[in-house]
């Protein structure tokens, strides 16, 4: 993994973090939560959405898109959890 794709990944991660905390939350949850809630959520997106039937592109809009996506079900499966506690 070259050093451009790290620096894509962790954008699209801080991007997609703090997207999904902006639709879910009103609010971001600090730099750090954002990043790993968007990086994990760029691989549900990435595994999920193909499963629908859904199939974006590889550019960097529809990685974002797929990534928020995934952060969006991370946010909400981590709802249903906190609600259970």
């Amino acid at each position: 993994m070259s050093g451009d794709s790290l620096l894509i990944i962790l954008v699209v991660g801080l991007v997609a973090g703090w997207l999904a905390g902006q639709i879910l939350r009103g609010t971001g949850f600090g730099l750090v939560a954002d990043l790993c809630i968007g990086v994990i959520g760029a691989f549900i997106g990435n595994w999920l959405l193909p499963r629908i039937g859904i199939h974006l592109g590889a550019h960097l809009l529809e990685q974002i898109i797929s990534a928020t996506v995934g952060a969006i079900v991370l946010l909400l499966i981590l709802g249903l959890f906190r609600r259970r506690l």
